[in-house]
């Protein structure tokens, strides 16, 4: 019962908050009107601009800020212990996330759907717009770079992901298709490719897929596959959004709707079957080898609770789609929520559901919990002909988390949340691999959604800085993306062939996307400022909140970085890397921070709309 009121309650809570808080947001501060002209319909031009359903461009939002940040966040910032994770997820997700969010939306709505970075130069001034536009940049450059890698990983450990994966694409291709061209009743479509997509699920554990481990004789498979995915990242991001980004991100909400489901039943039913315990720790304040939790909380899980990224997102694709001014709570606030329900799913399945069955080496085991056989009378399970050991409860979280170095990595997070999620998902009778597919494809077809969506934001950050500073060529579509492209990969090749160069600078990502969090927050609350009042105060109050915990983090971060050992030339690249860019990015914030203060003191007359 304690795992299931983890989740009755938050999930109700959010019902609530959509209800009350969405709802004032949307009618008292910001006014939205269904008559209202939307960038759209005023600049439609079949590419980027085009007038989509509610319900499609929710699926395509959501998917998009979603990618893998909320599940592998939590999924380490559990170690903290479960309450604080869920208390940050809940309450961060509903007075700082979907505020952030829907503000962003609703900004660039009404800015003719250009990015906060354009709205940063008509509330404060020119150079404060440069400075979001590098923050932007460098946020995005250090995304597609990662997350080439990151489905690389899921593809290298979850063969039996790459076949559906690949096949969302012509499905997602012909549902455009079928939807734009035909003109195929959406929910009859819809559900022709669910059904698709579901079929090459299961039939993707009869067709593995795994790249050698040497392509051509040079490439190791994570860099062999970060080719493929950035040069299908360019093409995907050339298409009209009606091709591919959009109905692609629409199967893949219903995918994720589906899986929450599943996740949803699985953890009422083995619950009321006993079978579903807490078996995390409720407060674990000093993890080994972690950093404290304060503020790192708040940086290591992101998207869930608040994300820098999705201010990109909601300031890019998203107001460019939609058709009616009012469908941005929906769209804005409404996915925000959804995706803290996820984030609430994911800690249930690595606080209770790792602890229905772990299956891990026996030598693993042994190290972690050998010195408690004697103190605790603790009995190990015998080995199976694998070698491995099938630890239950407390035992197998023990294990997975029994530092941070052991929890932190990409692979410990994926599988402590794909193997608790198969064995919630069991009590319903599906089978144990079938429920690790569905899982290993899940998370990798989010990656995929992420990295479609952040080429085509990064294609619009250089071709408005190429507009706006007068250079040709690079405005062009295809010119911007392959900028977006080359640099990225540029990135992931830095140290070698391997594609793993971008994660030289993964230690200051967290902090970096926060810190992005709460400068959106500062231009939307410059925004408000204009339009009088004190309406202002619901973004920055938790503009004030990210910005001290984000800086904060960043100056640990830096003594981090300033202590790091260099033994030999690779390591000292890397910290100067991480020291320069850490540094770089504090500046710029400080910059912005002090111009847009200067900016919101000296004020405009009460009630102008800006």
């Amino acid at each position: 019962m304690d795992a299931l009121l983890l989740i009755i309650v938050p999930f109700a809570g959010y019902l609530v908050a959509y209800r009350l808080y969405g709802k004032f947001l949307a009618e008292r501060i910001f006014k939205l009107r269904a008559d209202a002209p939307v960038p759209s319909k005023e600049l439609e031009d079949g590419v980027d601009y085009v007038p989509t359903r509610k319900g499609i461009i929710f699926g395509h939002h959501y998917t998009s800020i979603a990618g893998t940040g909320p599940i592998v966040g939590p999924a380490i910032g559990i170690i903290w212990g479960w309450v604080p994770a869920l208390v940050w997820v809940f309450v961060g997700s509903i007075a700082m996330g979907a505020v952030h969010d829907l503000g962003s939306l609703v900004v660039s709505l009404r800015n003719e759907g250009k990015s906060l970075s354009e709205a940063a130069a008509r509330y404060v001034n020119r150079r404060v717009r440069t400075l979001f536009f590098l923050i932007v940049f460098f946020e995005l450059w250090i995304v597609i770079a990662i997350f080439a890698l990151v489905i690389a990983v899921l593809f290298n450990k979850y063969a039996q992901a790459v076949f559906p994966v690949w096949m969302e694409v012509p499905i997602a291709v012909a549902l455009g298709w079928a939807i734009y061209k035909r003109k195929v009743n959406v929910a009859v479509a819809t559900l022709l490719a669910v059904a698709a997509m579901y079929v090459t699920v299961v039939a993707g554990h009869f067709l593995p897929i795994s790249m050698p481990e040497k392509v051509l004789g040079v490439l190791p498979s994570t860099g062999a596959w970060a080719v493929i995915l950035l040069a299908y990242a360019f093409v995907a991001s050339t298409l009209s959004v009606k091709t591919l980004l959009q109905p692609r991100d629409y199967i893949n909400a219903w995918q994720l709707f589906l899986a929450m489901g599943l996740l949803l039943v699985g953890a009422v039913a083995s619950g009321l079957l006993g079978e579903l315990h807490l078996v995390a720790p409720a407060y674990n304040p000093a993890p080994s080898g972690a950093p404290s939790l304060w503020p790192f909380l708040f940086v290591t899980i992101a998207c869930g609770a608040i994300s820098g990224f999705h201010s990109i997102v909601a300031s890019g694709t998203s107001p460019k789609q939609i058709s009616n001014e009012r469908d941005a709570l929906f769209v804005g606030y409404g996915s925000m929520l959804m995706e803290g329900a996820l984030a609430v799913l994911v800690i249930c399945a690595v606080a209770g559901g790792i602890g229905m069955g772990y299956r891990v080496e026996e030598k693993r085991a042994n190290e972690v919990l050998g010195p408690l056989v004697t103190s605790e009378r603790l009995v190990l399970p015998p080995a199976g002909e694998d070698g491995k050991v099938l630890l239950r409860g407390e035992q197998a979280w023990r294990v997975h988390y029994a530092s941070w170095s052991d929890a932190k990595g990409l692979a410990p997070k994926v599988e402590a949340v794909v193997q608790g999620s198969a064995n919630m998902i069991g009590t319903l009778g599906v089978p144990v691999w079938l429920g690790v597919v569905i899982m290993g494809v899940f998370i990798a077809s989010f990656a995929g959604t992420t990295l479609d969506t952040a080429t085509r934001l990064q294609r619009y950050v250089v071709g408005e800085l190429a507009t706006d500073w007068k250079i040709p060529l690079l405005p062009n579509r295809y010119a911007a993306t392959a900028v977006a492209v080359v640099t990225a990969g540029a990135l992931a090749f830095i140290t070698g062939a391997s594609g793993t160069g971008a994660m030289k600078l993964w230690p200051m990502f967290g902090a970096v996307n926060q810190l992005l969090a709460a400068l959106a927050l500062l231009v939307v609350t410059l925004y408000l400022r204009r339009r009088g009042g004190l309406k202002f105060l619901v973004t920055a109050l938790p503009c004030l909140f990210m910005l001290v915990l984000t800086i904060w983090a960043m100056i640990v971060n830096e003594g981090s970085f300033l202590a790091m050992g260099a033994p030999d030339r690779a390591a000292r690249v890397q910290r100067g890397f991480l020291i320069g860019f850490n540094s770089a990015v504090l500046l710029l914030a400080a910059w912005m921070t002090v111009e847009s203060v200067v900016a919101f003191f000296r004020g405009r007359p009460a009630g102008e709309n800006g």
